[in-house]
């Protein structure tokens, strides 16, 4: 519970400067790091910590080991290297041998090691020309450190600012907010002993200078709930007030003529998946308060059917929906798939002599011409177009719809906050439409929680019956998969081949679309019909492109990512990707997810050689599996989560301590401590200091960017 101590919102009211060593000169060296007030000081936690209780000797080290040692500098000289770096070189001993250190860009190493001085230093050994050496080691030049665990803090070269120079702030920081009375602890009783976490004084001490590594991983536990709490916290609140305030539409989900006949045509069953997060989607629509969903589900899962009877549930209510992409190729693609699918079906209209009409589907684009854009823009307003499938357009200033019920964001990872939120703003009457957004790039869990905490969660994890499982191979060498895509084009199939870049690029040596249609189409695919496709490809080009590609007019198709979603062609059994090194994990998936669209076994073949570990492992997880979501922890614990958090990764929320990959466990208790807390609704009255923690870290415009998601 809340006590004496000292709260966070007064340690962020005292500058650095308040705390004795800290000048003008330390003062801009911290604020280069961004340390501005003690709490900021408190929040600059270390990255990793030496055990100085276990010291190595120079004698007792071999090449490969990461060691320790008490030195004493015996030479120091500097020189430049043929590229101009510069080349700090120190040759220090102790009783059991000598030890060279090299340091590189650190010109002011040559000043700070001075000849008969001692230091500590910690690095990995190896061996250059027969003599034992360190290259940029970690060195400190405190001496009574030896014997305890010592901090070491990130270090800016350009600022001046050392991890021992820290050390010494933050310590007298702490010496100071003890002798006072300790810090605050907001977080109720009950909860810290529930998780069995640390008080929040002996959580900062310990973070900084712990008395042992076991009670460094208690302080980081205390800390990294505290980070992933305030998330949660806020997310939690603003999703309740914005149903609590907002002025929705409570739709007749009662009335499914229009859902019914949309169904009937279709042709196959939904999957229970799909009609699952169907119920889920109704019981929203049918609540005052604006749906705010997210919809994950693995390519070829059956996304636009969902989205569509979504839109067709505003529609059948006399109202409009808006599906909103991050391209116009997709956009187009939209356009023609679902004015297919609602082709024939009728809406009510008073005004006709047999009192309906042909539900209408409209697209806006950037591209869309200035005479179109005022019909859609009059017919819009006037409840004339019941769908309207577009990019960014749709948000542009003049482009008011009459009543507009339901909003689909699809590929919602490509869009700004802020375009969601515009469009969100489009109705005449300041009713709030139903919010939709959904993703083919499967979520980890944890992420979804932290960065979409906001929204409700919907999965399709089932695949439509007689999909067949795509195949992956990786080759390291193309010649051997153009026999591949012989053969299918042959057997009456289609393929893709996928090129990184548009335009030649000497500096990353990847291929691209263009200079890969030219070679292919005067070599191993002479005999073919090959298209080229991307971005640069002008609107009637692009269709036609595409229309000669889905009426099999068109045998292999050159692309770049301009494919990577919502093009459908089911007779594409086929697809190479070249330079596949290049794409991260979820955009393979993307990719991948072009074939396999139809009844017939598919192929997806990635060529290159992987220059990294990490490029290793990307591929040859899409090679061991096509689960999405099994793929989208993968990249989490490749990439790490600043990826996935995208802009939310700002300013004082950044996740510090906080890892996605390895506090799984705790962004699920942060997560069900919020609801308890926060979900009935009734906010943090109860406990003041806890809101104002939240208001303190959550600065408005990071407040703006959970409200708008």
């Amino acid at each position: 519970m809340a006590d004496s101590g000292i709260t966070l919102r007064e340690l962020d009211s005292r500058p650095v400067t308040d705390l004795n060593g800290v000048g003008e000169a330390r003062a801009r060296a911290l604020a280069a790091v961004e340390v501005h007030s003690v709490l900021d000081l408190l929040g600059f936690y270390p990255r990793r910590y030496l055990d100085r209780s276990r010291e190595a000797t120079i004698g007792g080290l071999s090449a490969g080991d990461e060691g320790m040692v008490l030195v004493r500098v015996a030479k120091v000289s500097s020189r430049r290297t043929r590229n101009r770096r510069s080349l700090v070189e120190a040759r220090v001993c102790d009783d059991t041998g000598e030890l060279r250190l090299t340091f590189f860009n650190q010109p002011w190493r040559e000043k700070q090691l001075r000849e008969g001085m001692q230091a500590v230093v910690f690095g990995k050994a190896d061996r250059y020309q027969g003599n034992l050496q360190m290259t940029n080691p970690v060195v400190d030049l405190v001496g009574d450190r030896t014997g305890r665990i010592v901090a070491i803090y990130p270090q800016s070269e350009t600022a001046g600012l050392q991890s021992w120079d820290v050390d010494g702030i933050v310590a007298e920081a702490l010496r100071r907010i003890m002798k006072v009375r300790g810090l605050s602890d907001p977080l109720p009783d009950p909860v810290r002993e529930r998780y069995g976490l640390v008080g929040r004084s002996d959580a900062f001490r310990s973070i900084h200078r712990p008395e042992s590594l076991h009670e460094m991983g208690e302080a980081r536990r205390r800390l990294v709930f505290d980070e992933l709490f305030r998330i949660q916290l806020a997310l939690v609140q603003r999703k309740a007030d914005l149903e609590r305030t907002a002025v929705g539409i409570a739709h007749d989900v009662g009335v499914t003529s229009l859902l019914d006949a949309f169904r009937a045509r279709l042709g196959f069953p939904l999957t229970a998946a799909q009609e699952r997060v169907m119920d889920e989607i109704l019981a929203d629509l049918a609540r005052p308060a604006p749906m705010h969903r997210l919809l994950q589900g693995d390519v070829g899962s059956g996304k636009t059917v969902v989205a569509v009877s979504a839109l067709l549930a505003a529609v059948q209510g006399g109202h409009q929906g808006a599906l909103m992409v991050p391209t116009e190729v997709l956009a187009e693609q939209h356009h023609v798939t679902v004015a297919d699918l609602l082709d024939g079906l009728t809406v009510p209209d008073p005004a006709t002599l047999l009192g309906h009409r042909p539900l209408k589907v409209d697209i806006l684009t950037n591209r869309t011409t200035a005479a179109d854009r005022r019909r859609i823009g009059a017919e819009l307003l006037a409840g004339g177009v019941d769908v309207l499938i577009g990019t960014h357009a749709l948000i542009q200033e003049g482009v008011v719809f009459g009543s507009l019920g339901v909003v689909v964001i699809d590929e919602q990872h490509r869009f700004g906050v802020e375009q969601r939120a515009a469009l969100r703003e489009k109705n005449r009457d300041g009713t709030v439409p139903d919010v939709l957004v959904m993703t083919a790039t499967p979520i980890p869990r944890t992420a979804a929680m932290t960065v979409y905490g906001d929204l409700d969660v919907s999965v399709l994890d089932e695949l439509p019956p007689g999909r067949t499982p795509i195949s992956t191979t990786w080759h390291a060498d193309e010649a051997d998969v153009w026999p591949v895509v012989r053969s299918e084009v042959a057997a009456g199939r289609q393929a893709y081949v996928v090129c990184p870049l548009i335009d030649e690029s000497v500096t990353l040596e990847v291929r691209s679309a263009e200079e890969t249609f030219a070679a292919l189409s005067a070599g191993d695919l002479a005999d073919l019909r090959v298209g080229l496709l991307h971005g640069r490809v002008g609107r009637v080009e692009r269709e036609e492109t595409m229309r000669l590609f889905r009426s099999g007019h068109l045998d292999v198709l050159v692309a770049t990512t301009v494919i990577e979603v919502g093009v459908d062609v089911p007779n594409a059994t086929a697809i190479v990707i070249l330079d596949a090194a290049r794409f991260g994990i979820a955009q393979l998936h993307q990719l991948r997810g072009r074939v396999g669209r139809g009844d017939r076994a598919s192929r997806c073949l990635l060529v290159g050689e992987a220059p990294t570990p990490d490029a290793e492992e990307r591929l040859r997880a899409l090679v061991r599996t096509t689960d999405g979501f099994e793929l989208a922890e993968v990249d989490l614990d490749l990439r790490g989560e600043g990826t996935i958090m995208g802009e939310r990764q700002k300013g004082r929320n950044d996740l510090r301590l906080a890892s996605l990959r390895r506090d799984r466990e705790w962004v699920e208790a942060a997560r069900a401590e919020a609801l308890r807390m926060v979900g009935n609704g009734d906010g943090l009255s109860d406990h003041p200091e806890l809101a104002d923690e939240v208001a303190l870290f959550m600065a408005d415009d990071e407040s703006d960017y959970l409200l708008k998601s």
